[in-house]
């Protein structure tokens, strides 16, 4: 029986599953689950995630969400999937579960907010929030600080100082990306500073084409969209509510 992958490719997990899956040529049926819409809120997708954000799989009769548990699923379930994504040694694995870990309380929350109090905000007529912004940017600035001085830290063109991607790479490499909503100067302020991360962003771009142009080509999209919904101050309030979950 075909995977199911459901997503939404305006959220960050979402396309690192779908990523991981084109990557390792596992079949999969992707089923939109468009967010903008509240499609995550309806009865049937409470089925398959009680917890009613994307993604999600469904693999024969067994159910799961959360991205990281699917992508170390993923590596494990289905034969052919190269050891350097989820390396059989344990030593490596536990390694990749730190910095996935660390993501989820740290670049997650820095990146999701600052984009939502920047772009997102004006974009859905919105007054900005300053302060949650600066609040936002000082955790994002520490995150890819820690990135540049940790994770990358190694010889290797990867995190943890591997020649070869993870599925640690996947997850935090498409949280970044979600930076490309903002407008050119901005991001370039924000990056600009981490030479390294620039180097593995790209790194990881080469290691995964041409499927990561695909998976991310929404992103630049959404940036137009954004840009002329952000001098509309006539946007829908249950447009504003449903775009918070996409990030």
């Amino acid at each position: 029986m075909t995977l199911k992958v459901y997503a939404d490719r305006l959220s960050q997990p979402s396309r690192a599953v779908i990523l991981f899956c084109k990557l390792n040529r596992i079949e999969f049926e992707e089923i939109k689950i468009d967010v903008s819409k509240r499609r995550q809120l309806s009865p049937e997708f409470r089925e398959i995630n009680p917890m009613r954000k994307v993604p999600a799989i469904v693999d024969g009769r067994f159910k799961l969400f959360e991205s990281h548990a699917i992508l170390v699923y993923l590596a494990c379930a289905f034969p052919g999937v190269a050891d350097h994504w989820y390396p059989a040694d344990v030593s490596k694995r536990a390694k990749i579960h730190s910095v996935l870990d660390w993501h989820h309380s740290n670049l997650r929350v820095g990146s999701a907010k600052y984009v939502l109090n920047t772009v997102l905000a004006p974009a859905l007529g919105l007054p900005f929030n300053r302060q949650a912004a600066a609040e936002a940017e000082i955790i994002l600035n520490s995150s890819l600080s820690k990135i540049e001085s940790i994770w990358l830290k190694g010889s290797g063109n990867f995190l943890l100082g591997s020649r070869q991607p993870s599925i640690a790479d996947l997850s935090l490499v498409c949280e970044i990306m979600q930076l490309e909503i903002l407008d050119d100067e901005d991001r370039s302020r924000i990056l600009g500073p981490y030479k390294k991360v620039q180097q593995w962003i790209e790194d990881t771009k080469n290691a995964t084409k041409p499927h990561f142009c695909d998976v991310h080509a929404i992103l630049f999209n959404a940036k137009a969209r954004f840009q002329k919904k952000s001098t509309n101050s006539g946007t829908e309030s249950n447009a504003k509510t449903s775009l918070y979950s996409k990030i």
